[in-house]
């Protein structure tokens, strides 16, 4: 017992380290240039924020391996020698929701501050919005915690007879229960009167983690079933839109010409935009043509990959040329395997979520008979599932934040990130974990059993006053798979079809 458990803790100290280094890795080969020895307390938070997003997800295959060490236990005490998960579950959501809503606006404020102003009053002006912030934030929870901060466990009061132990132990539909001529159990026949309500006041950590979670919950639906379909589809589609062969002189000259006629509109309203900034202008007018100047800059960088893509230059021109179409080759293969698990992740929400009482416990069973197979083996594949979902989530926020015109567009660029796109994302990458552990230790509830996700994320949770409707009539669910079938009809007429080269751009006057 002592050695496993050891073995544990080394393999999770372990894996933060490696989990640390590939975060601090991403944010050296994403940031911008501009970015480059400077701003070093964002790009702090960036790295904290990830690696706290990437350890929360592989907590949960943790946890369960955290509870096999219990399975053959011999005495009550071996689970306490275990690792303590609901404390290291309640201390990383919490310093996520502190980081969600404190640390990371904190980080944004200061960074997007004037830099015509010292270091000193940029503090100040970030502090102030942090500050105000928190102030609500508190009020709001203390008084929400204080009125509804309870959960509701329905039980039922049972009582019987106390009888001899047969000679023998036959049970069957017929007599179920011990004792000659009983057919029905006390649980059974319990009149309805003996259901009662059973109330008690939650901890506020983790009132405050349910809170998060639902707030993420929203995202997490929206996200999470536009992503599950569009991952996948979009790295097929992506294939069969790429560029068949490379394009003549001619016609690279023309598009280049083109796309420079676009470079030098998109120059001339930034400075515009900047001449405005300096007189004062920052109505929701200005912020409007920010938006729309950051839209029609990505979209000018994908035309000028892809341009890049159908003309390739330079003296290894084939080789160039030929890593493209690889590249485009696994594109293709990451997207029917995706779109496999996309298709499973879907059928099982449906099978073991949505239908009452449950058709299969699906994906259960399969982690179960893997592990079967080899110890770790079904873990490997319950953290894969968990880490897809996550992705699936990033993929479907990238795609509508270029879209809906309450997000601002912050879109990640290999070696061409700011910070305060980095920040944004890591906030929502945060936000949308917690939902994302929630919905994994329900979807798989019968493989997760017996754990302490499943204490915090189950019980507390779908029993929290005035919350547990919204998980009792699978509100999020029925949203998550709506959403995934109706971007699976948009990519289905479509996504197909190769995007046009936007017009003229103008500014809003």
């Amino acid at each position: 017992m002592g050695d496993f458990n050891l073995a544990l803790v080394i393999v999770a100290v372990v894996v933060c380290v490696i989990v640390f280094l590939v975060n601090v890795y991403l944010l050296v080969n994403y940031q911008h240039p501009d970015d480059a020895n400077q701003a070093y307390f964002p790009k702090f938070v960036v790295v904290l924020g990830l690696s706290i997003a990437a350890i929360s997800i592989l907590m949960l295959p943790a946890d369960v391996a955290n509870r096999q060490a219990c399975r053959h236990a011999i005495y009550n005490g071996a689970c306490n020698l275990t690792l303590p998960m609901k404390d290291l579950w309640l201390a990383v959501y919490i310093l996520d929701a502190v980081l969600v809503f404190f640390v990371i606006p904190f980080a944004m404020f200061y960074y997007e501050g004037d830099q015509d102003k010292s270091v000193g009053k940029r503090i100040k002006s970030a502090l102030m919005w942090v500050v105000t912030t928190a102030i609500v934030v508190a009020l709001l929870l203390g008084i929400l915690y204080g009125l509804v901060g309870k959960v509701d466990f329905t039980v039922r009061h049972l009582s019987s007879t106390t009888t001899s132990f047969p000679s023998t132990w036959t049970f069957d539909n017929g007599q179920p229960c011990i004792g000659n001529g009983v057919h029905q159990c006390s649980a059974y026949s319990a009149s309805p009167s003996s259901e009662k309500t059973w109330t008690m006041r939650t901890t506020f950590p983790e009132y405050v983690v349910a809170l998060a979670t639902i707030a993420g919950s929203v995202l997490f639906a929206i996200f999470g079933g536009v992503g599950i379909a569009c991952l996948p589809l979009g790295l097929i589609f992506s294939f069969i839109r790429r560029p068949k062969a490379v394009i003549t002189r001619s016609q690279y000259i023309k598009e280049a010409t083109e796309l420079g006629k676009k470079a030098r509109e998109l120059k001339k309203a930034t400075e515009s935009l900047h001449q405005e900034e300096k007189s004062g202008a920052k109505g929701r007018k200005f912020r409007k043509n920010v938006k729309e100047v950051e839209k029609e800059l990505f979209q000018l960088e994908e035309d000028v990959k892809l341009l890049e893509e159908m003309y390739p230059q330079g003296e290894k021109a084939e080789t160039t040329w030929a890593l493209t179409v690889l590249g485009y080759l696994a594109k293709f293969i990451l997207g029917i395997l995706g779109l496999i698990v996309s298709v499973a992740w879907i059928a099982h929400i449906i099978v073991y979520l949505l239908i009452d009482p449950p058709l299969s416990s699906f994906l259960n069973e399969v982690f179960i008979k893997l592990d079967d197979v080899w110890g770790l083996l079904g873990t490997a594949a319950f953290a894969f599932f968990c880490f897809y979902l996550l992705l699936a989530v990033i993929a479907g926020a990238t795609m509508l934040g270029l879209r809906l015109v309450f997000i601002t567009i912050h879109p990640m660029k290999w070696g061409a990130t700011l910070m305060n796109s980095f920040l944004f994302n890591v906030g929502l990458i945060l936000l949308c974990s917690i939902s994302v552990i929630q919905f994994c230790s329900t979807a798989f509830a019968y493989y997760a059993q017996a754990t302490a996700a499943q204490e915090i994320f189950g019980h507390t949770l779908e029993s929290l006053r005035g919350i547990k409707y919204l998980y009792k009539y699978n509100v999020f669910q029925i949203a998550f798979i709506v959403l995934a079938g109706l971007t699976f009809v948009y990519y289905a007429a479509f996504g197909w079809r190769r995007r046009k080269h936007s017009g003229r751009f103008q500014l809003s006057t």
